[in-house]
């Protein structure tokens, strides 16, 4: 981009240029008119797009950023007006893309998860803030579920109403996940599991929540013993085959449903793409349950969640339990966790941290990606700092022989698994 766009762009999106019209995307059969404005200057009400028109350059510098094709729309209606322009150096920056399994498909290695911090108990405004920060740094992956708030559902209407004011324009920049598979409405219907109907009823409400047309990644969020796999797997394909997922993954299930599941998804004809467990220094399942074998023969990704092990990996508890944390709000965190052993286990593994330069959060996600077989990671964030400070994790990835060692003294497991029961089926 040469210098008199950039400037352009700089006063297009920090900026309040004077005159100029609205501008569209081209119209045409089942297209929308779209009315684009830009983030407000200093000193301006940020809540809401300013009703001033945009500058003569901004059709260019759009299709530019998006390639979309954008044009100048004298008087065209504002139908959804649209906050964010994205940074032009988003795929420039720190962030790297990693082969999901042996498809066609690179995600980040950082994902943005939306398990907690996109609820309806938190602003907007700093959901917003999170979660177009991300896209800015290049995570073009964002994880949801069914089940995220709270309440239930949403995570999915706030990551709706975000998307229709923001990230509309990047709609084939971004990876959108969601799952299904836990308690979600009254009745038989809505308990979870893997039943045809709860899995394929529950993707048709996840797509009405967000506004999409399709989720490019639909998961069976946990095993169902109860349920044959023929069936749960059957549903994830006719998904596919119905236009509204992409492609179709499993979470929290053990290595051998894992294999099994990819058998039956190969025969249908719609490949496993990737695997969801838990994951961290604290809790190595995946290493000794055999999935990462699993992954590598049957050519699925893994994307691994929890890898700051709910928290404990952030450094916030090497003093006790801080006021505002989760251990102190006992929220998805066992205070019993903190032991005596496992305070001095952190400790020792925050200065090995520190001797790489490094907080001891950024080494946790750095050594939860050393193995090439997991794809990426998905990371929660309730400030835009802090995502900074975790893709800050990506300018050291690589690891001595003498590191991986002695973090391996430190790193075992802690009982920090809630997962264990929803993998073996025992819940279902």
């Amino acid at each position: 981009m040469n210098d008199t766009v950039s400037e352009s762009l700089r006063t297009l999106r920090y900026g309040r240029p004077a005159g100029g019209t609205g501008i569209r995307r081209p119209s045409g059969a089942g297209a929308n008119d779209m009315a684009v404005t830009w983030p407000q200057a200093a000193g301006r009400d940020s809540n809401g797009p300013l009703s001033d028109p945009l500058p003569d350059c901004a059709p260019t510098l759009l299709n530019a950023m998006t390639g979309i094709g954008w044009t100048r729309a004298a008087g065209a209606g504002r139908v959804g007006a649209v906050n964010h322009i994205a940074d032009p150096g988003r795929y420039d920056s720190t962030m790297r893309y990693r082969r999901t399994g042996r498809s066609g498909l690179d995600l980040p290695l950082l994902s943005l998860g939306y398990w907690h911090n996109f609820g309806d108990d938190r602003p907007f405004e700093t959901q917003r803030e999170i979660a177009l920060r991300a896209f800015d740094l290049g995570i073009t992956h964002h994880d949801l579920a069914n089940n995220y708030g709270p309440p239930y559902g949403a995570a999915e209407q706030n990551f709706g109403r975000l998307l229709k004011q923001d990230l509309a324009p990047y709609r084939d920049e971004l990876i959108v996940s969601t799952k299904a598979g836990w308690d979600m409405w009254p009745g038989p219907y809505g308990q979870g599991g893997g039943s045809r109907k709860y899995v394929l009823a529950s993707l048709d409400q996840s797509l009405k929540r967000t506004g999409l047309d399709y989720v490019d990644i639909f998961y069976s969020h946990r095993l169902d013993a109860g349920t044959p796999l023929e069936e749960t797997m059957g549903a994830l394909d006719t998904a596919v085959r119905q236009g509204k997922a992409l492609y179709v993954g499993i979470s929290s299930y053990d290595a051998e449903r894992s294999r099994q599941a990819a058998a039956i998804l190969r025969e249908l004809g719609t490949p496993l793409l990737i695997h969801q467990p838990s994951y961290s220094m604290l809790n190595r399942w995946i290493e000794t349950d055999g999935l990462l074998d699993a992954a590598r023969d049957e050519g699925f990704g893994v994307i691994g969640f929890t890898a700051l092990a709910q928290g404990l990996l952030t450094g916030r508890y090497l003093d006790g339990i801080p006021e505002g944390s989760r251990a102190a709000q006992g929220t998805s965190f066992d205070a019993g966790w903190l032991t005596e052993d496992m305070v001095r286990r952190l400790r020792a593994l925050n200065d090995i941290a520190a001797k790489r330069g490094q907080t001891l959060a950024q080494m946790a996600l750095a050594w939860a990606l050393r193995d090439e077989r997991v794809t990426s990671l998905v990371i929660g964030a309730s400030r835009a700092e802090q995502l900074e400070q975790n893709v800050a994790a990506l300018d050291n990835l690589d690891f001595s022989a003498e590191e991986l060692a002695e973090i391996d003294s430190y790193a075992v497991d802690g009982g920090v698994d809630l997962w264990r029961d929803a993998r073996t089926g025992k819940l279902g």
